[in-house]
């Protein structure tokens, strides 16, 4: 990789990249698209949410916690939404070649425990406290989060109509 610096704020740069197929310089186009657009949404939003599972363990516990107040179906609902954000914790130690399940129950007992900014440290293989060194930008959080909530009300709704029972027809 070669670096250029001396670039001035505001200034424009260029990028210069090599790789071995077109593919990979694809791949290495959008993935760095996507990183300046996330830091210039950063920039225009400024806050950030802890990262490294810890904002989705803590919404787990908040809906965890709420449909204990909720009876019926609305409750059932609420308690599948938690399983589903302690997931991504889950997914990211999958990804990282780690034992998820060890870690999420850890991350799950910290957060129970009181220990609100824990999240995972996938580099040593471990839950630390995250404040100030795993943060992910707040915009694109809510954004991910709105997301998947329509696509699962969508879903929802597909399989409430499949159950419909079907209109008489008149012969």
């Amino acid at each position: 990789m070669i670096k250029f610096g001396g670039v001035s704020a505001g200034e424009a740069c260029t990028i210069v990249l090599r790789g071995g197929t077109n593919q990979m310089l694809d791949e290495a186009e959008r993935s760095i698209h996507d990183a300046v657009a996330v830091l210039s949404q950063t920039v225009v939003e400024p806050r950030i949410v802890y990262g490294g599972g810890c904002s989705e363990m803590l919404m787990s516990k908040a809906a965890d916690e709420a449909s204990k107040l909720v009876a019926g179906k609305k409750s059932i609902a609420m308690e599948a939404f938690a399983r589903a954000l302690r997931q991504m914790p889950t997914i990211l130690a999958d990804n990282a070649g780690l034992d998820s399940a060890d870690l999420v129950a850890k991350l799950r007992a910290a957060h129970y425990d009181g220990k609100s900014t824990f999240g995972l440290d996938l580099v040593q293989g471990d839950i630390v406290d995250v404040a100030g060194k795993v943060t992910e930008s707040f915009k694109l959080k809510r954004q991910v989060l709105l997301s998947a909530s329509e696509a699962a009300e969508m879903i929802l709704r597909v399989d409430d109509i499949i159950r419909c029972a079907p209109r008489q027809r008149r012969n």
